[in-house]
């Protein structure tokens, strides 16, 4: 039986065409192939590539990136699950990231760093800081990638316009690779865990690239937290420099049975360090995939 792989894409994904946005997937997968003198094991009509990014964009109207950002982390919504859930992530950043006091009052101000983190000026001064000493992170795309994750998870229409378009590219019966980047590892966890007995998927391969699934506030949105039924491997990759996906997807972060397998060495050559040509393009994560759509 020929068996399908499936591309979940994250943010930042506004204004594309759907079909180019998946041959610029194709072709990071083939390169990564390359390294290892492997060509793509299927057809092209066999990848499936649902594309939600404008939903995404039109969260925040349109507004440039920074614009989009401040307004997130001002909150001009009377929504306080939302501030707390973008506090939590930011402060868990902020100490992964050693950003320490001084850190950032030289960005800040000590007036800043006396308010607390209860302001949203410290959680501004916090994306100031990881411009500076971050190489390659952008705090507003931090700031904005945590806006879709947490609308994601409590926004029903976003929540269900996303959900449908992924469901539908996983056809019941037929082996399917999910290969998903970014906030796509949030959805696809979320869908695969749900929605894949009542379906009947089968996904010989999981793989998560990028994923934030092991931040804590992100991690105790998804709970309970398990192993998807429908998935017979998970193989998770990230480059340690990658302050999305901040921690492996480990016993400690995800204790999940069976475990996770996770590639913790990519070299993500992309500015970020996040871009999905930079994981497709590692030659380990392309064979992985390779092999579950050979075997």
């Amino acid at each position: 039986m020929t068996k399908q792989l499936v591309f979940i894409h994250g943010r930042a994904q506004e204004h594309k065409d759907a079909v180019a946005l998946k041959a610029e997937w194709l072709e990071a997968f083939t390169a990564g192939l390359k390294k290892s003198n492997l060509t793509l094991p299927v057809d092209e009509s066999a990848v499936r590539f649902p594309y939600y990014g404008q939903t995404l964009y039109d969260l925040v109207d349109g507004a440039d990136e920074a614009t989009a950002a401040e307004v997130i982390v001002r909150g001009t919504r009377d929504d306080d699950a939302q501030k707390a859930f973008i506090r939590e992530v930011f402060e868990e950043l902020r100490e992964k990231e050693n950003i320490d006091e001084a850190k950032l009052e030289a960005v800040a101000g000590r007036d800043v760093v006396e308010r607390g983190p209860l302001n949203w000026e410290w959680l501004q001064g916090i994306l100031k800081a990881v411009d500076t000493y971050v190489p390659g992170a952008s705090g507003a795309s931090i700031a904005l990638a945590t806006n879709d994750v947490y609308q994601y998870m409590t926004n029903p229409v976003i929540h269900n316009m996303i959900n449908q378009g992924v469901r539908e590219a996983i056809q019941p019966g037929i082996p399917t690779v999910v290969v998903s980047h970014s906030l796509g590892t949030v959805v696809a966890y979320n869908l695969l865990v749900k929605d894949s007995q009542a379906n009947q998927w089968e996904v010989p391969l999981f793989v998560t690239l990028g994923s934030p699934l092991g931040v804590n506030a992100i991690r105790k949105a998804v709970r309970p937290i398990s192993h998807p039924s429908c998935a017979d491997k998970w193989f998770n990759a990230l480059d340690e420099r990658d302050v999305v996906a901040l921690y492996p997807l480990n016993k400690d972060r995800f204790d999940v049975d069976p475990s996770i397998e996770n590639k913790t060495d990519v070299d993500n050559p992309t500015s970020n360090r996040h871009g999905i040509s930079g994981y497709l393009g590692d030659a380990e994560v392309a064979a992985r995939i390779h092999a579950a759509l050979t075997s």
